[in-house]
């Protein structure tokens, strides 16, 4: 089993940034791809970004030019750089990670970190 733990949500102004972090213990070689996802309320969960093991990265659009995923595998964790917030960024923050052991996609989940952005 692999846990992941998020870090750094919390309150901001529009146009400011926050580092959110999320660290992986556990079974952590099996862990292959990570991404976050974030979910508002009333809305579905849906893509941020994704970065691969090898550090190949994708982002959804509407964070293009302001986000940043990177990871850190000597410290088995990824983060996600958030500037130029919006209002509409607010939302629940999840970190997933692959297992390629099994294959399987955002196998493990953190329980997430909230970010809400004042306007």
């Amino acid at each position: 089993q692999v846990q992941l733990v998020e870090s750094g949500g919390g309150l901001v102004q529009a146009g400011g940034s926050l580092r959110l972090s999320c660290a992986a213990s556990g079974r952590v070689f099996s862990i292959n791809g990570m991404g976050w996802y974030r979910q508002a309320p009333g809305k579905q969960r849906e893509l941020v970004a994704a970065i691969t093991s090898g550090g190949t990265t994708n982002y959804a659009d509407f964070v293009k030019g302001r986000f940043t995923i990177s990871r850190d595998n000597a410290k088995n964790t990824v983060y996600l750089h958030m500037n130029s917030l919006k209002s509409e960024d607010t939302a629940v923050y999840y970190c997933a990670a692959d297992d390629k052991d099994t294959a399987k996609v955002y196998a493990y989940w953190g329980q997430g970190t909230q970010v809400t952005v004042s306007s």
